[in-house]
């Protein structure tokens, strides 16, 4: 009977030492996609041609919202500052959308009632319903927000989103702009609201960088049209993003979506010093970041004169650009060309809820380890800057806005349980940090 005993005891011993190794051993799981070896250092190459200083950070975060820093005035790039929400880093941008309406707002529902999209393949498209959601209890996307569905115009969900921005340390919103006017297939124009997305984001001593979308008609000559709008109107205010060279000049910085939709040769006309429209050497230059989907497009990006590049999707393994695994090789085309590489990281992706067909390109958050997975994936290559997709993209369940649990008759959401609803902003603030921790050994 004691040896017996003794048997049992052992058995229990060594099931215990079973659980507690794998336990350990899930703790330190890293990607494994081959990031093991960091990217070659930073080479610091002064500004020609329109390319940047490969040190370039952001302008000072200290101007009033009528103040412009002038060029030179400091060398020194301005990383992070102390907000009302905690330290803040510029160089940890985030996607952001102003593109939600309710009645109470907007007289109607915005975008929270997004059509279900059908299927380009009409014999796929027929096994999918048609249709539209209803709000509330019913809205486009898998997970419902903590500020119910809101209005991009409403000054308390502005406060909120520029609290939880900060929350984050995420420093530089990337807001989603159309031309005045003009709007995507399921919205309304919002261009009128930057103003006050500015004014929300100073408060919070955010700073704001657009991100042109592709528009009906948007050429080479109507994103010049565009640029001096934005900075003629915009380019004074203290919450305008400028990234700044080590030499002290600020240079605006843009994000253009779905940039390949125009060719190479159309955009060089813009963006390189012997362009026929040229915003080289003009009040208007600006830093210019393209989207890389395809492979071949870091040619065509090269070739158009932008200055770097970025990757956008949540979802790994979607694209060339989103896939986690050829991010150091994207990285090193643009080191050898004196471009930068913004690498894109997002929690997770669902879009199911408008795209009812397109379940493959889920990935699923797993209680923030995706999220952290690609983070950690990002920082591997040493970039200058982070992109977070996103900040309320709902539709494609990239959020790390704040969401809760919801229950109605005909539907359950998605939630962060058994996490929070702060739990992807403060996954954020700590990878932030870290980023920048890891910066300054990469400096060194």
């Amino acid at each position: 009977m004691a040896r017996l005993r003794r048997k049992a005891c052992i058995a229990l011993f060594l099931f215990t030492l079973f659980i507690f190794g794998t336990m350990m051993g899930l703790r330190t799981l890293k990607p494994s996609d081959g990031f093991s070896d960091l990217a070659p250092g930073l080479e610091f190459v002064p500004m020609t041609g329109g390319k940047m200083d490969r040190r370039s950070m952001s302008r000072d975060a200290t101007a009033s919202p009528g103040q412009v820093r002038p060029a030179g005035s400091d060398t020194k790039a301005i990383l992070s500052n102390s907000g009302p929400d905690g330290t803040i880093f510029y160089d940890v941008h985030i996607f952001y959308y102003i593109w939600y309406g309710n009645p109470h707002m907007d007289g109607k529902y915005i975008h929270w009632d997004h059509i279900l999209v059908p299927h380009w393949d009409p014999k796929i498209a027929s096994s999918y319903p048609r249709g539209r959601h209803m709000p509330p209890e019913d809205i486009g996307s898998s997970f419902y927000p903590e500020l119910n569905p809101y209005s991009s115009r409403d000054p308390d969900v502005l406060e909120s989103h520029m609290e939880q921005i900060g929350a984050s340390a995420a420093g530089v919103l990337v807001l989603s702009w159309y031309p005045p006017g003009l709007a995507d297939n399921n919205g309304e124009p919002t261009e009128d609201l930057v103003p006050a997305v500015l004014d929300a984001a100073y408060r919070h001593n955010l700073k704001v960088a657009f991100h042109i979308q592709p528009y009906r008609g948007r050429s080479d000559q109507s994103v010049h049209d565009n640029i001096k709008y934005i900075i003629d109107r915009y380019g004074d205010h203290g919450a305008f993003y400028k990234f700044t060279s080590s030499t002290g000049k600020s240079l605006p910085m843009f994000y253009i979506y779905d940039s390949y939709l125009t060719p190479p040769e159309s955009w060089s006309e813009l963006l390189t010093p012997t362009g026929s429209h040229s915003l080289r050497g003009t009040a208007y230059d600006s830093i210019f970041i393209a989207l890389i989907v395809e492979e071949r497009h870091k040619h065509d990006i090269l070739a158009g004169g932008f200055n770097g590049m970025y990757t956008y999707f949540a979802s790994n393994g979607f694209s060339f650009g989103s896939s986690h695994q050829n991010w150091k090789a994207i990285k090193a085309f643009c080191d050898s060309n004196n471009l930068l590489f913004i690498p894109s990281v997002g929690p997770g992706y669902i879009d199911t809820s408008i795209r009812p067909w397109n379940n493959h390109n889920t990935r699923n958050r797993v209680n923030g380890r995706y999220f952290e997975t690609a983070l950690h994936a990002a920082l591997n290559v040493r970039p200058e800057i982070v992109t977070i997709t996103s900040f309320n993209e709902w539709h494609e369940g990239t959020q790390i806005e704040r969401a809760v649990p919801k229950k109605t008759v005909t539907r359950v959401y998605l939630d962060y349980q058994p996490h929070g609803p702060d739990h992807y902003l403060e996954l954020t603030r700590r990878w932030a940090e870290q980023f920048n921790k890891e910066k300054e050994q990469w400096l060194i």
